[in-house]
């Protein structure tokens, strides 16, 4: 059974895909089921660049991938941040591209919200606002 918001990734070709509802069956892309890609809490020094962090910046609210930036070289790079506002059930999702700076701004309140990060080499990673 998948679960909103679950990730899920093809072994053979890379293919993401987000599940948007519930539902029961198996996710299945190039003839094989694809797997729920695990989120990474780690908070070791190797993985402390990879932590989404929140901080309130007037109105605004800017989610920064890491305590000091992940970087943004062509072969380590963060694919994409995406915040989910628990509250309201809404969620924001920004691509991101080699070169460009590891952070996202929300101008929307937000309430009891998560974001997530996803390497392109270490995976998922998620952090919540303190």
């Amino acid at each position: 059974m998948t679960k909103k918001l679950e990730l899920y990734r093809c072994n053979l070709c890379g293919n993401l895909v987000q599940v948007i509802l519930d539902g029961g069956g198996e996710l299945v892309c190039c003839g094989e089921k694809m797997e729920l890609v695990p989120t990474n809490n780690v908070e070791e020094s190797i993985y402390e660049k990879h932590i989404p962090v929140f901080t309130k910046e007037g109105e605004n609210t800017l989610v920064k991938v890491g305590k000091v930036l992940h970087p943004m070289n062509d072969d380590h790079y963060i694919m994409f941040i995406e915040v989910i506002d628990k509250h309201d059930d809404s969620m924001c999702l920004k691509y991101l591209h080699p070169g460009q700076e590891a952070q996202m701004i929300i101008t929307k309140e937000l309430s009891n919200p998560v974001a997530k990060a996803f390497c392109n080499l270490h995976g998922l990673f998620e952090g919540e606002m303190d």
